[in-house]
């Protein structure tokens, strides 16, 4: 049986506030989740999993629609958006003063490596589900060429290879039925 516990919208904020603090990539523990928050879950993670972006932006969304409609939604992704990117800017703001400190020097080079890492590991996984082969492995080679020799802006890149995706499923698609 479904059923929809109603709750005070600040309240349902103030979790996602609080939950956002606490996430990693945005993945959210799901057996810490409040009993008030367990709405339609089945049905959330399903919707979740299958639009982009980050998850605990997601669910929150889809938590906030089913409890408040739009306003609902529009609160709870600010929640979780919000104090994450006030915390980047307020680095940002501070990061000028103190960068020529050693100390703050030696720590950027201590996380270089893991943000390598970071950028690294979904790229090979995107690279093995894009089944690049023999005959495809000119396109992230090209790109990334334009990229850095020319200073290519990846904009372009984006809408070129979008525009030329969508060309080449056109082609194939005319001539595979015939």
């Amino acid at each position: 049986a479904r059923f929809v516990i109603k709750i005070g919208m600040l309240n349902t904020q103030r979790q996602a506030v609080l939950r956002a603090q606490v996430t990693y990539k945005g993945l959210v523990a799901i057996g810490c989740l409040p009993a008030q928050m367990m709405v339609y879950m089945h049905d959330l993670l399903a919707l979740t999993q299958s639009v982009p972006g980050i998850f605990a932006v997601n669910i929150a969304i889809f938590i906030g629609y089913k409890l408040r409609k739009f306003r609902g939604a529009l609160a709870m992704a600010l929640g979780t958006i919000l104090p994450s990117f006030f915390i980047i800017l307020a680095i940002a703001l501070f990061f000028q003063q103190f960068k020529q400190y050693p100390i703050v020097e030696n720590i950027f080079k201590g996380i270089r490596p893991a943000v390598v890492a970071l950028i690294a590991a979904p790229t090979f996984s995107m690279a093995k589900s894009a089944k690049i082969n023999r005959y495809t492995v000119w396109i992230p080679i090209v790109s990334a060429l334009l990229i850095w020799v020319l200073d290519v802006s990846p904009v372009y890149i984006i809408i070129i290879a979008g525009v030329g995706g969508f060309i080449y499923g056109k082609y194939k698609h005319k001539y595979s039925s015939k």
